[in-house]
């Protein structure tokens, strides 16, 4: 089969076409003839740097996928020849990637395509979906009337955050950083919208909260957020973060501590790398097809429209950060 590869990792890492065996099939497998995929933060970080997590080289990248069942391994009746399946299965060590005509993945990670969606934007929503869900769902525990503050509302991982919350029946806030992603956040359900580049954590708490502090708080963006984060959780309030531990400064939880709110952190690729807890992502999954298909769950994305053949392009634009939701590509 054809599959795009990378042979390094590193800032000067290139995809290239080449030919590979295509995957066989073990127990509790199926094989998706790939009709599309999209571009999450960590699968370019995978192809930047080595984190520990990379797939062997040369190695096939990307996590999320939507396509066709092609065959059915042993021991798995969920799924059959022909059905129109999506799922972040694969992209990271032990485990193939999306940009190939064929993709292997655990049927426990998979769940039928929402109805109402395309191929392409069926591939838009796996690896975002199951990580605002862990975080807000399972993590943050949020309950209908609560108010929810989502960092970066128009981002991958923010605008079905903000969308979930809603669907929850939170009151839901998210921060933005210009009036036209403003607009956007608020088409997908935000009730309330700051420019962070223009109000301070104190204005919009006061503002918006009456200085009492957000129940419920989403940090997808990591670094100084998190400090905002925990300026504007109030007393034994949540917040969930995607901060690594990396980078220049370390988080200073004091403000948690005084308040006695917790933190949680979330990893939503534990089960692809370990095998443990896969079912809940299709779960997670078939549930969001649900919550599509009633009309209350929708993927953002950017304009720009990309072939798998232009795979090198798509990942220089997500650098470019000039992109508004995901990055999607089609085979």
């Amino acid at each position: 089969m054809n599959a795009y590869i990378t042979r390094t990792y590193g800032l000067d890492a290139q995809f290239e076409l080449t030919a590979v065996p295509t995957p066989e099939l073990v127990t509790g497998h199926i094989l998706i003839e790939v009709k599309a995929t999209s571009i999450n933060s960590i699968d370019n970080k995978l192809l930047r740097q080595n984190l520990g997590i990379n797939p062997a080289l040369p190695a096939i990248l990307h996590g999320d996928v939507s396509g066709v069942v092609s065959a059915v391994g042993p021991n798995v009746d969920s799924f059959h020849v022909g059905d129109e399946v999506y799922a972040c299965a694969g992209g990271f060590k032990g485990t193939a990637g999306a940009l190939a005509d064929f993709m292997p993945a655990d049927a426990k990670l998979v769940a039928h395509n929402p109805a109402s969606l395309n191929f392409a934007e069926a591939a838009a929503l796996p690896l975002v979906v199951i990580t605002a869900w862990e975080s807000l769902m399972d993590s943050a525990n949020i309950q209908p009337g609560e108010h929810v503050l989502v960092h970066g509302g128009t981002g991958g991982v923010g605008h079905v955050g903000v969308q979930l919350a809603k669907a929850k029946g939170a009151r839901v806030t998210t921060s933005v950083s210009s009036e036209e992603k403003a607009e956007i956040a608020r088409s997908l359900g935000a009730d309330d919208v700051i420019n962070y580049r223009e109000e301070p954590v104190e204005a919009y708490v006061e503002r918006l909260t009456q200085g009492r502090g957000f129940d419920a708080i989403y940090d997808t963006i990591g670094g100084a957020t998190f400090d905002h984060s925990l300026q504007a959780v109030r007393t034994k309030g949540r917040v969930v973060t995607v901060f690594t531990g990396t980078g220049s400064t370390t988080p200073d939880l004091l403000n948690a501590f005084i308040k006695g709110a917790t933190v949680h952190t979330q990893n939503m690729s534990i089960p692809l790398i370990t095998g443990e807890g896969r079912a809940h992502h299709g779960k997670i999954l078939r549930e969001a097809t649900k919550l599509v298909d009633a009309g209350k769950l929708k993927p953002l994305i950017d304009p720009h429209r990309f072939t798998f053949a232009q795979i090198n392009d798509a990942h220089a634009l997500f650098e470019s950060k000039t992109h508004v939701g995901k990055i999607v590509l089609t085979i």
